[in-house]
């Protein structure tokens, strides 16, 4: 077994990811998702629904949960799972989220077209690294990691990659918590349980 130095380790990933949040490109297509959101979700009583697999999954299962409790409703679809049945969650005025690092994933490509096939005109936001891939070509709006490489030391596992579309989905989070004005009093209706429950029904008695 190699000893490592961790403390050096540790300094040179930390640098490494931060390196790669500061490099997510900015574009306008930030302001056209969260105005997707607001519309299909908020003025059309839709959902969004989010979409990924493998570890890109597990983050698009955090941000549905942390839209959820923000005031936006939002489900996670397997895409495997969608392809026997699941996809009946779709309804017309609902809007995806589609996560994939290379833009390739054979579940999430083939999701685009099951999707389309049952409700063409059903608008998809894509968080790629790639966003020349053939799932970015799909999409009504790409927002691109920037494909910083991965920490993992064979440049293979999901590491860097899941840290940038995490920071992407929170500040689509954020965005849209303050486009819609949600309140401390909102999220205690929405999270009633544990330290954030009391805290938030605290700061709506307060306000």
């Amino acid at each position: 077994m190699k000893k490592i130095d961790i403390k050096s380790r540790m300094a040179e990933i930390l640098n490494a990811e931060a390196r790669a949040v500061a490099a997510i490109p900015f574009s306008d297509a930030y302001a056209q998702a969260i105005e997707f959101i607001i519309e299909r979700v908020h003025r059309q009583g839709g959902k969004l629904v989010t979409s990924g697999m493998g570890k890109a999954g597990q983050i698009a299962m955090n941000i549905a949960t942390t839209f959820c409790s923000t005031g936006t409703p939002a489900v996670f679809l397997h895409p495997s799972e969608a392809q026997h049945g699941d996809l009946g969650i779709l309804r017309e005025n609902d809007l995806l989220l589609l996560l994939s690092n290379s833009g390739k994933t054979r579940e999430i490509v083939e999701l685009t077209a099951l999707a389309r096939r049952l409700y063409p005109d059903l608008p998809m936001i894509v968080i790629t690294g790639d966003p020349n891939s053939r799932l970015a070509e799909e999409a009504d709006i790409v927002l691109a990691t920037g494909g910083s490489p991965e920490v993992c030391p064979l440049g293979l596992t999901p590491t860097t990659s899941t840290t940038v579309m995490t920071v992407i989905g929170d500040i689509l989070v954020v965005s849209t918590m303050e486009a819609i004005e949600f309140t401390a009093s909102q999220y205690a209706l929405r999270h009633h349980g544990g330290y954030l429950g009391s805290k938030s029904k605290a700061m709506s008695e307060e306000a």
